[in-house]
């Protein structure tokens, strides 16, 4: 008898297996739950007039939401993916190197010009959190190169130290502002503090050309693990490549940071548990993360909703008390071997 090939035979299966079971729990499980038969009825327009509440609740809340959870933890775990594979360096994440909060900073400036939510902020608030994103990861990796190398204690310490700059100064406009700014206190805890289906039209564009631009770049990441001189030998356009890479990754970061707010170690957290399963090549690599990191913050997101319902966590807490006790086993696990 033939024996079946393991689960593992088959990422993209299971990645997408995974990321439906997440869609759908993250459809139906909340501070009141739908059941599956209403939700169905409320898809084929076929909801009587008692299960108004489900629907109302279905199409104006939980889809929404679900789509904007997705594309953020596809968009964290895409940029994640690739500053690791260009920096080559384990430890890389836009939480940690300081990205995400570079980010929150030029989008609560943004926020304080326009206002959170209102129509234009929708469209401005990412461009502006792109710019600092873009800003704080060129400073941190400036800031941590020896020569030709990114040690990682370097990039731990620049992103730490550039990071709680900017967290500081978050902090200071928000204790010194009110209205919509005292709002953002929530959003820059990590989960969307906006509904209805405008920021997941908005975040959507964004997302589609920074992820599509990562999913090309799987070859380029392979092939700089050899090294800057041994790619460029190999004819590479390195600093091409890495400009290019820097700009998709940040894209997706800010994106992520500008519609959810700070969400950490998601990033972090989905490549290595890729790269431990499938393996390191990023031409594979990369789109299992984007799933992958979808399903992951999808399912954060649904554990938020119920801990304490009918209250809500920020979604941004448990990533991070996942993420933390993780962090530190990646830490000691990279000075015993070598992933690469």
């Amino acid at each position: 008898m033939k024996a079946l090939p393991p689960l593992t035979a088959h990422p993209y299966r299971l990645t997408t297996a995974l990321l439906v079971i997440a869609l759908v729990l993250s459809v139906l499980v909340g501070s009141v739950f739908i059941p599956p038969i209403e939700v169905w009825r409320a898809l084929v327009g076929a909801a009587p007039a008692a299960s108004e509440a489900f629907s109302t609740i279905l199409f104006s809340l939980r889809l929404p939401r679900t789509a904007l959870m997705a594309l953020v933890g596809a968009c964290l775990a895409g940029s994640g993916t690739a500053y690791q594979g260009l920096f080559r360096n384990p430890l890389a994440d836009p939480y940690l190197i300081g990205v995400a909060s570079g980010a929150g900073l030029a989008a609560v400036l943004a926020m304080g010009v326009r206002g959170l939510f209102s129509a234009t902020s929708l469209f401005f608030v990412p461009l502006a959190a792109f710019t600092g994103g873009l800003l704080t990861v060129l400073a941190v990796y400036l800031l941590a190169r020896v020569g030709k190398t990114v040690p990682t204690t370097n990039l731990i310490l620049a992103g730490v130290a550039v990071s709680s700059f900017t967290t500081a100064l978050t902090s200071f406009l928000m204790l010194q502002a009110t209205g919509e700014l005292r709002r953002a206190l929530v959003w820059m805890l990590g989960g969307s503090t906006l509904s209805g289906w405008q920021p997941v039209l908005a975040l959507l564009p964004y997302a589609l050309v920074g992820l599509g631009a990562l999913l090309t770049s799987g070859y380029s990441l392979n092939v700089l693990q050899f090294g800057d001189e041994q790619a460029a030998q190999m004819g590479l356009p390195v600093t091409r490549v890495r400009v290019f890479v820097i700009a998709a990754a940040s894209l997706c970061a800010a994106a992520a940071v500008a519609f959810a707010g700070v969400i950490g170690f998601v990033g972090l957290i989905v490549p290595h548990l890729a790269r431990l399963v499938w393996g390191g090549d990023y031409r594979r690599l990369l789109p299992i993360s984007i799933l992958s990191g979808a399903a992951l913050l999808l399912l954060a997101d649904v554990l938020a909703r119920v801990l304490l319902a009918p209250q809500e966590l920020p979604v941004g807490v448990i990533t991070a008390l996942a993420g933390a006790p993780f962090f530190l086993w990646v830490l000691r696990r990279s000075r015993q071997q070598n992933y690469w």
